[in-house]
């Protein structure tokens, strides 16, 4: 079944191994995966992987996407070059379109104001508080956190980061999700047999 594409931003220093269970496991489920950059121009990842986006951020609107992921980069930390992303992330928000940020992603949206009313998490507490922002009561100590249309996880829980963006598509849920996560978190061996036996790709 073909459904809405999911778009993946990259970015000179994105951090390449944060989304790889996300990007696969929605493609292997039907989501096609579109690559958004500033421009483009090919981007190099922090791993030096050469990477064509396949449209610019300036293209991209929230009516022709199931979500934005936003992977963490140098960048981040570094300048205000990627600001532009977390503002889609805002107007995607207001649409009601899904938006995941992971790692450095999140102290962008954080500056833009995105976190100051919903509880999410990061790297660490003091990661955030750096920003300045206002919402260091929402913080959240978990793996990741969904809260509504919004994703947030630490740079060490990509697959935590998965789960939670598998489950806000309905790709997998109930049993199937925690057998998908046991399976590639925990390596449960046992986790297998139940996705082998629901079906999953």
């Amino acid at each position: 079944m073909s459904r809405t594409p999911v778009h993946l931003a990259v970015y000179d220093s994105l951090a390449d191994w944060e989304t790889g269970h996300t990007t696969a496991w929605l493609a292997r489920a039907g989501h096609p995966v579109r690559t958004v950059g500033p421009g483009r121009a090919p981007v190099t990842s922090i791993g030096g992987l050469r990477i064509q986006p396949d449209l610019a951020l300036g293209e991209l609107r929230p009516e022709d996407s199931a979500l934005l992921i936003l992977p963490g980069a140098d960048l981040w930390d570094t300048s205000d070059d990627l600001a532009p992303f977390a503002r889609t992330a805002r107007a995607f928000l207001d649409a009601g379109v899904p938006v995941a940020a992971i790692c450095g992603a999140t102290v962008g949206l954080a500056r833009e104001g995105l976190l100051d009313d919903r509880a999410h998490t990061s790297a660490a507490p003091f990661y955030l508080a750096a920003t300045g922002y206002a919402g260091a009561g929402h913080y959240t100590e978990a793996d990741a956190v969904t809260d509504g249309d919004l994703i947030t996880a630490g740079p060490t829980e990509p697959v935590a980061f998965a789960r939670e963006v598998l489950s806000r598509l309905g790709v997998y849920e109930g049993e199937v999700l925690d057998a998908w996560y046991r399976l590639f978190h925990d390596s449960d061996p046992a986790a297998y047999a139940v996705l082998h036996g629901a079906g999953a790709p």
